[in-house]
């Protein structure tokens, strides 16, 4: 009898478990400008370790994923994420750093009910007919002006070589400091760009969460701060890192998204 009792309890404990698994939604990542979905691979393992279903996204326009810069728009950025989130029967955590933010923005705009919860992480949070340019203009306090160059004619925009480890990598080991800069990769430009078109009545109603980088240099906490005072979110979490916490704090920010997911 008590070694049946046992394998009942056990059953039972394995059930909810599995119920409680079930429940999670799915988490979608969206990589930021000068990246590809490789960024969120040691984020995605331990998403996937705390039994969440991950859907790490690519956007077109960069060697693993390549597109002629001419023909890559916000319009496609946000339909390869539509596509990529369209199997899930239940609305879906949208994850988007940094240039992702504009990304996500347009997601939401055009489905609203895929999305559960929109997480900014050091992210670009516009409001109607704002860029990623745009905002960047605004950011007083970014050291990243002088280290883009821009070559309108091949339609791409690049960060200069030698300034990439003190930009993105500001207080991270040596070991990632020097093997970072061959990580960086250029951009198209044309998203960039491209002022985004949202409403209250779909975009507005997003509940929203942002994840502030208290050492960030690219999108600095002065415009951190200036978005969420424009744009209403739900929760906020700080992380005390520089524009890359995906490979310098995993846990910190797989924390703050799953709370984020809650």
């Amino acid at each position: 009898m008590k070694v049946l009792n046992v394998l009942i309890l056990a059953s039972i404990s394995m059930m909810s478990a599995n119920a409680m698994a079930a429940e999670k939604p799915s988490i979608a990542l969206v990589h930021g400008a000068f990246e590809n979905s490789h960024v969120w691979d040691n984020v995605s393992a331990k998403l996937q370790a705390d039994g969440y279903r991950v859907i790490n996204v690519d956007l077109p326009g960069r060697p693993s994923t390549p597109m002629a810069p001419n023909l890559v728009s916000n319009d496609v950025y946000r339909d390869v994420v539509l596509k990529a989130i369209s199997g899930e029967s239940k609305p879906v955590v949208l994850v988007g750093h940094s240039f992702g933010g504009i990304a996500v923005t347009n997601v939401a705009e055009a489905a609203p009910e895929k999305i559960k919860t929109a997480v900014y992480l050091a992210a670009f949070l516009p409001q109607n007919g704002e860029s990623m340019l745009s905002l960047a203009k605004q950011d007083r306090d970014s050291k990243a002006g002088p280290a883009l160059h821009v070559d309108e004619s091949k339609g791409m925009i690049s960060v200069n070589y030698n300034a990439r480890a003190d930009l993105f990598a500001n207080g991270a080991p040596e070991g990632l400091r020097k093997v970072l800069p061959d990580l960086i990769i250029d951009e198209p430009l044309s998203p960039i760009v491209t002022p985004v078109k949202i409403t209250p009545a779909r975009f507005g109603q997003v509940d929203k969460v942002y994840i502030h980088t208290a050492q960030d240099q690219v999108v600095s906490p002065f415009l951190q701060q200036k978005m969420v005072a424009a744009t209403a979110v739900r929760r906020e979490f700080t992380l005390n890192t520089g524009h890359i916490p995906f490979l310098t704090d995993v846990p910190g920010l797989v924390s703050a998204i799953e709370q984020s997911a809650e």
